[in-house]
């Protein structure tokens, strides 16, 4: 590994942070991107020197492009990426807006593939790198109301798959995780009714903590993950079994 400098999008709350300082705790300096200045100065306090916190828009290729040139002003190019950045838009089909539908494909997905194909030149160049896309089990699953989320997500494993195919000659590996329901801001704003409901689907009887998918993330980040790609690894407490 020519540098341990890792790109975490989406990383000034819930898994994101989580995963930013899962990989900071594991010596990597970690840039974190965030949509204000206020989200990136929180992820540059939250790193504590560990890392730098990047207001960087997913869905704007010049914003990309500005990120990526900070990056290699300030040091190592990243050869580990994690597309955790995403957004929900839900409504029902008979009323999603096409402004809806784009602006959920064009950052979960569309979003992946510009960071992705920003960070690949340095990786192929160091024949070494990791590429972790953050999808959700509703991809397989399905879920009314999301027809845009669930359709960018299920995209993003599809985008893992042949990613992985073109570029493990490089020696960069590609996979997704696919999270089940995960304890966030978001899921702590339901309902007692609508918790209830989550947990009857799951036979582990709970949510998942946000710790449980930094570490997957840490884990296929390393040398002990050398020989896994193009899988998509579900952590859902086995309300899907794969």
């Amino acid at each position: 590994m020519e540098s341990k400098t890792a790109l975490v999008t989406g990383a000034s709350r819930g898994i994101g942070a989580a995963i930013a300082a899962e990989l900071a705790g594991q010596g990597f300096f970690v840039y974190g991107t965030a949509t204000s200045e206020s989200g990136a100065a929180t992820i540059s306090e939250q790193l504590q020197g560990q890392g730098h916190g990047l207001v960087l828009q997913v869905q704007d290729q010049e914003s990309v492009d500005r990120g990526f040139t900070e990056i290699l002003e300030r040091g190592p190019a990243p050869l580990v990426v994690v597309n955790n950045a995403g957004v929900t838009r839900d409504n029902l089909m008979l009323r999603m807006s096409a402004d809806e539908w784009q602006e959920v494909v064009d950052t979960n997905l569309n979003g992946a593939f510009r960071v992705t194909k920003a960070a690949l030149r340095n990786m192929v160049k160091a024949r070494w790198g990791r590429v972790i896309n953050v999808g959700s089990v509703v991809a397989r699953l399905g879920n009314p109301g999301q027809a845009n989320y669930v359709s960018s997500k299920a995209g993003l494993e599809g985008f893992t798959r042949s990613l992985a195919l073109e570029l493990g000659s490089r020696g960069i590996t590609v996979n997704l995780l696919a999270p089940g329901f995960i304890e966030t801001d978001m899921t702590a704003a339901l309902s007692d009714e609508q918790r209830a409901g989550m947990l009857a689907r799951i036979p582990l009887g709970r949510m998942g903590d946000v710790k449980e998918i930094a570490a997957a993330v840490s884990f296929l980040s390393g040398d002990q993950a050398a020989y896994i790609t193009g899988q998509t690894i579900h952590i859902n407490g086995g309300m899907f079994l794969n």
